[in-house]
């Protein structure tokens, strides 16, 4: 059982809320939360501590506090969150490899858990129609998140090496949802008109913020090492979810889909990159048998429950003023046509 637990990434909302509820635990003594800004959410006992993890202090911190357990939960999934592309993958890939040669440093240190993301299998054509956690991607991703995804597991499976005197346990989720995250998908379908890849549908996996937080609370205060796929049950194509959330849709030739998703970004509506387009043509589908079998987890919601709760929480399925709607639509089609965009 963990004593002492360090999460990281405490000023968003999911690490927020994990530090809060492993101080509702009664044998955990002690949770430090570190972040480069003070968290705006209650993290209730937890003492939050200014740290950036990509700085070496990040060591000071961890022997400071005797931590024997550290929740990495800093990976970011948006450039939005963390300013800039550049200041992303700082964060994501430089601050794993400060965090990890702490950890590496640390003789109180007995157990990793690391958020990670199933965005690690990449999406394309060739697919198959569920990943297991021993399956290499058929594309490889090269971008964004993803890409930084893999470079973090890369250097996680290097720390378990190095210290296999280290219990390391990897989920490796399917994209959070829910009512009150805020993730791309989140803002994808939240968007007044919904582009979509002209010919495709794409299948999709979530996982509800809660069974996702309680997947970490678990792996904290259990024995879970390994690698595990992390998803509710099911799937759902991008026109269901589309219509389930009350929203039109606006096929678009996947040529253009490049175009429009950076124009979307640079509007601030919605965090697009060329693998969540992808991911938006081809869909991914993870087997979590894993999960079940071995890691002995079984999520409270389902895909399209997890689905209707997020749109229950955001209040989507409420008839939409046309006038929002065709401005929406001219928006996309000035794009499409090389007119701009108009703010």
């Amino acid at each position: 059982m963990p004593r002492v637990v360090l999460v990281t990434g405490v000023s968003r909302y999911l690490g927020g809320r994990m530090a809060r509820i492993l101080t509702e635990d009664p044998q955990i003594s002690r949770v430090v939360g570190v972040d480069v800004v003070p968290p705006r959410m209650d993290i209730g006992g937890a003492e939050f501590v200014r740290a950036d993890i990509r700085n070496p202090i990040i060591s000071k911190v961890i022997n400071a506090a005797e931590v024997d357990t550290v929740v990495h939960m800093g990976v970011i999934a948006t450039p939005v969150q963390a300013g800039g592309r550049m200041s992303m993958k700082e964060i994501n890939v430089i601050g794993t490899m400060q965090l990890l040669a702490a950890c590496q440093k640390a003789p109180s240190v007995a157990k990793l858990i690391v958020k990670s993301s199933s965005s690690i299998y990449g999406a394309g054509p060739k697919d198959p129609a569920m990943f297991t956690e021993e399956m290499e991607p058929k594309h490889t991703p090269g971008s964004g998140w993803a890409k930084d995804s893999v470079e973090v597991e890369g250097y996680v499976r290097g720390f378990a090496r190095r210290r296999p005197d280290v219990d390391v346990t990897t989920l490796r989720f399917a994209n959070f949802l829910g009512p009150r995250v805020d993730t791309p998908m989140s803002s994808y379908f939240s968007l007044p008109v919904v582009p979509t890849p002209l010919g495709h549908d794409a299948r999709l996996q979530f996982i509800h913020e809660d069974d996702g937080l309680e997947a970490i609370r678990r792996a904290t205060v259990g024995d879970h090492p390994g690698m595990f796929n992390i998803a509710g049950d099911g799937v759902i194509s991008l026109s269901q979810a589309a219509r389930r959330a009350g929203r039109p849709t606006v096929p678009l030739p996947t040529s253009s889909a490049g175009i429009v998703g950076a124009m979307i970004r640079r509007m601030g509506l919605a965090d697009f990159s060329p693998e969540q387009v992808r991911f938006l043509t081809y869909g991914r589908g993870i087997d979590t048998t894993r999960m079940r079998d071995i890691f002995g987890f079984e999520p409270q919601h389902t895909t399209p429950e997890t689905f209707d709760s997020f749109v229950r929480g955001r209040q989507l399925n409420r008839l939409m003023p046309p006038e929002r709607v065709e401005a929406a639509e001219e928006q996309l089609v000035s794009m499409l046509t090389g007119g701009g965009v108009s703010r």
